[in-house]
């Protein structure tokens, strides 16, 4: 029998929690033979959940947590206090070797305080990113850090861009990604006093195919595979392609259905299109990361639905099986 890859899942996290959770949960099991899952959360509740489904019960155990964490409140003070929530739970597992991974939908602060002071970084590591793939022309790529580091330093972002280098390059599959620095302008001394810093030493960096500065408008046809900023640049593009790409579905929907000429028109070209703006579906490629800690840590969508859990569920898989952490550890700490 193949290795299990143990993966907590917060059952409590997330505006559609537990029923879109527990739902993507055991679609990943049912599709995968190599899962094994922990639902963290109120029994009882996930108990209820559970009787709508039909799952391999060898491969899914409930792990009782009484508290959740909501998303107002303080991220740090909620880790300490609560420590009986599906979060802090969840998280304890992982550090005790007792699972591979934890996916949550929940309070993105008490997910990246937590993931430090649970999980804990990797020695030598100076801040873990959140690294979540966005849709390009071409494919995918790595935005890093869209969250994690809002006042990170050049150091902080050249080893976000070998982390980066990495993951693309054994889970994606990209040999030698290109790495590009997020920018105003092309030019090399343009920039904010952080890029500029930064700039010359990505460019020195032996261990990554940097490119130079991609300006926003390049992202979207692909013109690198990772994408390094520090996080308030980073959330701001990402939260801005999600708007802009939702806004844009919505209108190509309306604009079909404005007359009978163009329902007709629909009607010839729906194969095609949906085929299409499925790959601008953010949740095909499951949730975000948290790089450089000792387990794995995943950070999805708070409006996540089946299709996003079940992908990050496996996204755990892939990052096990190609031995991310050790791969890490090997190029960028004992190299450092």
């Amino acid at each position: 029998m193949q290795d299990l890859v143990k993966v907590v899942v917060d059952a409590m996290g997330g505006d559609n929690a537990p029923e879109e959770i527990v739902k993507g949960a055991i679609e990943a099991v049912n599709e995968r033979e190599d899962i094994f899952i922990y639902l963290a959360g109120k029994k009882e509740v996930i108990e209820k959940e559970l009787t709508n489904y039909t799952f391999p019960k060898d491969r899914v155990e409930i792990v009782h947590a009484e508290e959740v964490i909501e998303t107002a409140e303080p991220p740090v003070m909620a880790i300490r206090r609560k420590k009986d929530s599906s979060i802090v739970v969840g998280m304890n597992m992982v550090k005790r070797g007792e699972a591979d991974a934890f996916v949550s939908s929940g309070s993105s602060g008490a997910i990246l305080v937590g993931g430090q002071l649970i999980v804990g970084r990797i020695k030598g590591i100076e801040r873990p990113p959140l690294a979540p793939l966005i849709p390009t022309k071409d494919g995918v790529a790595l935005l890093i850090d869209c969250g994690a580091n809002v006042d990170a330093r050049p150091s902080h972002l050249v080893q976000f861009a070998r982390m980066g280098s990495i993951y693309m390059e054994h889970i994606v599959g990209i040999k030698n990604p290109r790495v590009g620095i997020v920018n105003i302008g092309a030019e090399e001394e343009k920039g904010n006093a952080l890029v500029k810093e930064t700039f010359p030493l990505l460019k020195a960096c032996e261990e990554i195919n940097f490119i130079g500065s991609v300006e926003a408008r390049d992202i979207p046809a692909g013109v690198c595979d990772v994408i390094v900023c520090e996080a308030f640049v980073g959330n701001v593009i990402l939260k801005l392609y999600e708007g802009v790409g939702a806004t844009l579905i919505s209108k190509v929907k309306e604009g079909m259905m404005g007359s009978i000429r163009s329902k007709l028109g629909a009607l010839l070209v729906k194969p095609a299109l949906k085929q299409t703006l499925k790959s601008f579906d953010a949740s095909q490629y499951g949730g975000a990361p948290l790089l450089g800690l000792n387990g794995l840590v995943v950070k999805s969508h708070g409006s996540s639905k089946a299709l996003e859990i079940k992908n990050s569920i496996i996204q755990c898989v892939q990052f096990k099986q190609q031995k991310i952490n050790d791969r890490i550890k090997e190029n960028i700490v004992l190299t450092k």
